[in-house]
């Protein structure tokens, strides 16, 4: 080691400077460097000694407008901005550097001092995944999901095209940006069995909008672990509906059905927009094979494929001027200009050329709907509801028949279509109301609980019930908006009454398709928790039917039992009008069971009838359950049900449901 070097290397002031610094001869050559420098740019001794340094040689100055010979005859220090510099295996940076020229034993050297700490390998590291961030962020759909999978952040592309505002789509489920059919919420599952296993996923995937229109998108899903405990997900999304619909397009355009032949319902739906396009009137028939499945229960796929051969050609000799297509599995629909009394003698005509299978005649008949355009529906959408609203009229009455959209089939339709636009309008303004019917402990006299009840006064279309309302609601997907709604508004007022000093218990009705939700639970809860209301307080009333689908699907049972650890207690509704199991009353966390109204009308007019309601008030007080009668409107109904022991009543013998302003001034 030279004189220079030695002495440099003593010098403890450099040393401590909290910055890496290298000093380099006239020629620009590494002549000696501090533990910061080998540090941060990862030289060593061997290689770095007497070689030029990339981001501070005489080329480099010469590039800002320094000439080396400059930086050595200045006296005072020279600032270098912004300059960009390697950081070894360990990406770029941007840093300051100062240098100043000085004379030792007869030389000149330039010392430079770099403007970065140890920390700057982990501000590069950030700058790099910010550009890259932006970058995806301008160029993807792009949402962040937290360890629950909700949503934490979502792009403007992606709010776009979902029809989600940012207000509305935060803390909302990953499943609820899909649609929610079984196959939809197992793929959903699929994606998230990867992502937990800290797998990325890649593929297509149909997704829903705020509205539920579909579109899709080409996804990669991103797991992201800082920590054990610090997880999250990223989504990108590219929009490829354009791609997919034409893709179906052609595929469906080109289908046609290998076993009879006919266009398929892609072809239907078609000529049907283009029928109306036209303003041209016709008849819009649907037919149904009755008891199909009985038929092919009892014969082969060659054997069923033979009597759909044989069906349609019969379709086609007395159709023969109309477009018949093949809508379904056992489903066959025509867009026809015959009369109504032509189409109906399709039923004789079946009888008079039966279908013989190896020699055997098929005992086959046919339900069928009659929907006219424009006259009873517009669009073909409500052409197929309004076909199977009166084929399941129909097959009610045992099928083998056509009929026709009665004047009150024209007015429920009608209703039914303008309830499904209206909600959406109701849900949104949050025009629907909660009122509360009282139920009377029979033993103390006391109202002890109420029933929440969903009421909607429409400017249009006036009242609504409950009875008329989740159904439909059901049916078009909206439950869950309802349901939400009724859990706000009743955790909200078990608070307010709290505060009030009103000690009172309300049950809502819930729905199997509110439990299908996997978040239900947990977002239940969290409502609990966020108005800070009594768990004990809410009772969930589910029906007969609900508790035969729950007993068989395990996730449903689990949120079930998880509410109710929590304090939430299940009452079993109408019971006696569905079908009572032992075994779901054993498995489900039942505590109460509500005899329906309909059997409690007819209890002082049957001794049967008394037996029975006697009966299940003691079956159900065997078991440990509260009963209650509902729909109680008369006094010698009330004293049965006393001298039963019936525990609690509901009904307008009580009270009507009231608002609750009305409440709180009835109890008083």
């Amino acid at each position: 080691m030279s004189e220079k070097q030695e002495f440099l290397a003593q010098s403890l002031a450099y040393n401590h400077i909290p910055f890496p610094i290298i000093i380099f001869d006239q020629q620009g050559l590494i002549t000696w460097f501090n533990g910061h420098a080998e540090r941060i740019f990862q030289l060593n001794t061997e290689t770095a000694i007497g070689h030029p340094f990339s981001y501070m040689n005489p080329e480099q100055a010469s590039l800002h407008k320094q000439p080396w010979e400059t930086l050595l005859e200045s006296t005072d220090p020279v600032r270098f901005e912004n300059m960009e510099i390697g950081l070894g295996s360990t990406g770029q940076s941007y840093s300051t550097i100062v240098t100043k020229a000085f004379t030792s034993h007869g030389d000149r050297f330039l010392l430079t001092i770099y403007e970065v700490d140890d920390s700057v390998s982990a501000d590069s590291t950030a700058r790099e995944l910010s550009h890259l961030r932006h970058g995806l962020d301008d160029s993807f759909m792009m949402t962040y999901f937290d360890q629950e999978f909700l949503i934490t952040y979502a792009n403007p592309h992606f709010l776009k095209l979902s029809k989600w505002t940012p207000k509305r789509v935060l803390g909302k489920p990953v499943w609820q940006m899909f649609h929610d059919g079984e196959e939809d919420l197992e793929f959903v599952d699929s994606i998230l069995e990867s992502l937990k296993n800290g797998q990325v996923w890649n593929g297509e995937a149909k997704k829903a909008t705020k509205d539920g229109e579909p579109y899709w998108v080409d996804l990669t899903a991103i797991p992201m672990q800082l920590s054990k405990e610090d997880v999250y997900y990223i989504f990108l999304e590219k929009d490829i509906t354009e791609t997919k619909n034409a893709q179906k397009h052609l595929e469906e355009i080109a289908f046609i059905d290998p076993i009879t032949g006919l266009a398929n319902r892609h072809r239907l739906e078609q000529a049907v927009a283009e029928h109306v396009k036209e303003g041209r009137h016709f008849s819009f028939l649907f037919l149904d094979i009755d008891r199909f499945y009985t038929l092919r229960d009892v014969s082969d796929t060659d054997t069923e494929n033979e009597l759909l051969i044989e069906f349609t050609k019969r379709l086609r000799m007395y159709f023969s001027d109309s477009l018949i297509t093949r809508a379904g599995l056992h489903e066959f629909a025509l867009i026809t200009p015959l009369p109504n009394w032509f189409i109906e003698g399709f039923l004789p005509y079946l009888q008079q050329h039966p279908i013989y299978i190896r020699g055997t005649a098929v005992p086959l008949t046919v339900s069928g709907a009659i929907t006219k355009y424009p006259e009873d529906q517009q669009s073909f959408i409500h052409l197929i509801k309004a076909s199977y609203a009166t084929i399941k009229k129909v097959k009610d009455r045992g099928g083998s028949a056509i009929s026709t959209l009665t004047a009150d089939d024209h007015e429920r339709l009608n209703r039914k279509a303008l309830i499904e636009k209206r909600l959406v309008h109701a849900l949104d303004r949050k025009n629907l109301q909660l009122l509360y019917q009282p139920q009377v402990n029979l033993l103390t006299g006391n109202v002890e609980s109420v029933e929440a009840l969903v009421r909607w006064n429409d400017d249009e279309i006036g009242v609504v019930t409950p009875d008329e309302l989740i159904p439909i609601a059901e049916e078009s997907g909206m439950i869950h908006e309802i349901g939400s709604f009724v859990v706000e508004t009743v955790c909200s007022q078990l608070r307010d009454w709290k505060a009030k000093g009103i000690n009172m218990r309300i049950s809502i009705n819930s729905s199997i398709r509110e439990f299908r939700d996997k978040d239900m639970a947990s977002k239940l809860i969290e409502q609990i928790k966020a108005t800070n209301c009594d768990p004990h307080s809410l009772t969930i009333e589910i029906t007969e039917k609900f508790a035969l689908e729950a007993e068989a699907e395990r996730p449903i049972m689990q949120q079930m039992n998880r509410l109710n650890q929590q304090g939430v207690q299940f009452a079993l509704d109408d019971f006696g009008t569905g079908y009572a199991s032992f075994r779901y009353m054993l498995l489900l966390p039942i505590s109460s069971l509500k005899i329906d109204r309909t059997i409690i009308q007819s209890i002082t007019k049957q001794e049967k009838m008394q037996k029975m309601i006697n009966g299940m008030i003691q079956f159900g007080k065997s078991l440990d359950f509260q009963v209650t009668a509902e729909g109680v409107e008369t006094n010698d109904q009330l004293e049965l049900l006393r001298v039963m022991g019936c525990n609690n009543i509901q009904g307008y013998i009580v009270s009507h449901p009231m608002n609750t302003e009305e409440l709180e001034r009835w109890l008083k």
